[in-house]
């Protein structure tokens, strides 16, 4: 029976053992005599439980304390790699942006990793080189280009109308709604279809989304198994038998929708102006040009189409919570949003009034604004996935080594009080002229000077932050436009605090008072 007391033993044997292997081999070459990044001690075995028992929660904290003590460049040893974190946006700029292809690698994928991503072939795990510029081409080409994009139009209005709904219903039982479960409702259903080409029942949806989200949530536990995992493996079998249920699980519900698309692509039912071209439809016609222009086979095709439901779904309902959740707070820019809207809105027909349409969108400065503040505020990642150096830097005086992990602290970076003046305030403000204009051009990117990074920034950055700020956007405004958003009537505060899961969502998940607008 697996115990805590097992776990602790198993863990003190592997790292004892990996600690006497790493005396008896030789240091790394390197022509680069510069010191590591400074930071804690390293103490074999121990330094490593300490930092394998630290939920996320207490991560970042301790990060932050440990960069007051040793500088915007801090060295830490987990487990067997050398991370390095960052916390200053000049340096993350001048890592990403101006030496963007030395930083631009990812670490290889630990056993469980590799098991979830098909040996690194996704997007985001995979090494920087010719089967990512695939992958991230063929994504960027046939799902984030502007002309795909427009196609999904209505898509889009068919899951505002199915989300606006849901809460219509809801409000007719409830003083007041809780809103992520139906946004994480809405954002799977608008992913499914742009994934396959298809509006799956609501059971479907629900066993997708329950597949998706038990093994996000659940990363963490495995990662004990990547420690030697033939001990691991005998010692916490369960827990194996665990991670290839949660993945068997996965397959078992999307590769009869992969192969269902695969059918009506081979009777000629795809590509018309009723059914746009499909993720999986690009993903079964893709062939790996350095492995033998080979096709992706079905469980390479489940790992990308998990990844885009789940970077699609779960970032977006989190950063639509924390927005409706300041409007809830602030109800002043709550009405400025809405009086903004009334302005541009057609006047000719209910129905048209009942919908802000996209092409009004960018008629909405202080609603681009309110959402950029957010994303300032509370970005749904407090950090990118980490980087790999491809060889050896000489870095601001110290030596960042090949293979070493690089990752930023992107929640710190868009809050650095040397940039946003009292920077833990909500101020939708910080992004318009004095006339009420958008700031010219905000560079969400980065590239040319980094002030916040919620999507990440340079070769990695998120290749479909357009599309998340069009549906931030869309939605935010026919929310507003359609409800008015108060605090329950049984009293109380919006509480702000944070709490990680695979993103970083409330710890008090959003509850609020919802009664029509128009």
């Amino acid at each position: 029976m697996e115990t805590w007391f097992t776990i602790t033993v198993t863990l003190c044997l592997i790292f004892l053992l990996r600690a006497i292997l790493s005396l008896l081999q030789k240091s790394p070459t390197t022509k680069i005599n510069n010191p590591f990044p400074p930071g804690p001690i390293h103490i074999p075995i121990i330094t490593p439980l300490i930092w394998l028992t630290k939920s996320l929660n207490e991560i970042e904290p301790a990060l932050k304390n440990l960069h007051a003590k040793y500088g915007p460049i801090l060295t830490l040893r987990i487990g067997s790699r050398l991370a390095i974190f960052i916390n200053d946006r000049f340096f993350a700029h001048q890592i990403l942006i101006q030496n963007g292809a030395l930083f631009s690698d990812r670490p290889i994928s630990l056993p469980t990793e590799k098991f979830l991503n098909s040996n690194q072939h996704n997007v985001n795990s995979s090494s920087y080189g010719t089967t990512w510029r695939t992958l991230r081409r063929n994504l960027s080409a046939e799902m984030l280009h502007p002309s795909r994009v427009k196609g999904y139009a209505q898509t889009r209005i068919w899951v505002l109308d199915l989300l606006l709904k849901r809460l219509k219903f809801d409000i007719k039982s409830n003083v007041s709604v809780k809103i992520m479960d139906h946004f994480q409702h809405a954002m799977f259903a608008l992913l499914v279809f742009m994934c396959f080409g298809e509006r799956v029942d609501d059971k479907i949806l629900d066993d997708i989304a329950k597949a998706e989200r038990s093994l996000l949530l659940s990363l963490q536990r495995f990662s004990v198994l990547n420690y030697w995992p033939k001990i691991t493996k005998f010692f916490l079998r369960k827990r194996w038998e665990e991670l290839l249920r949660l993945r068997s699980n996965q397959e078992a519900i999307l590769v009869p929708l992969i192969r269902a698309r695969k059918e009506a692509k081979k009777n000629g039912l795809c590509n018309d102006n009723n059914n746009p071209r499909a993720y999986v439809d690009s993903l079964l016609d893709l062939k790996l040009p350095n492995e033998e222009q080979r096709n992706l086979d079905e469980s390479e095709i489940v790992t990308l189409c998990s990844e885009l439901l789940s970077a699609g779904t779960d970032t977006t309902s989190t950063a639509l919570q924390w927005i409706m959740a300041n409007l809830v707070k602030y109800p002043h820019i709550q009405q400025r949003i809405a009086d903004e809207i009334k302005k541009v809105m057609p006047v000719s027909d209910k129905e048209e009034k009942e919908e802000v349409r996209e092409e009004d969108l960018h008629k909405l400065p202080y609603l681009k604004a309110v959402i950029l503040e957010s994303l300032r505020r509370h970005p749904p990642a407090h950090f990118v996935l980490p980087h790999a150096v491809s060889e050896d830097v000489d870095f601001n005086g110290y030596l960042m080594p090949k293979k070493g992990l690089v990752n930023f602290m992107v929640a710190e970076i868009g809050r650095d009080p040397k940039v946003w003046e009292d920077p833990m305030a909500f101020k939708p403000e910080r992004f318009l002229n004095e006339d009420g204009t958008q700031v010219e051009k905000f560079d969400i990117t980065g590239s040319k000077e980094i002030k916040m990074m919620p999507f990440g920034a340079g070769r990695r950055i998120c290749p479909a932050y357009s599309l998340a700020m069009l549906h931030l956007e869309y939605f935010v405004a026919n929310l507003v436009w359609n409800f008015e958003w108060k605090v329950p009537p049984n009293g109380g505060d919006v509480d702000m605090s944070e709490k990680e899961e695979f993103t970083v969502v409330m710890k008090t998940p959003l509850e609020a008072h919802i009664s029509p607008r128009i």
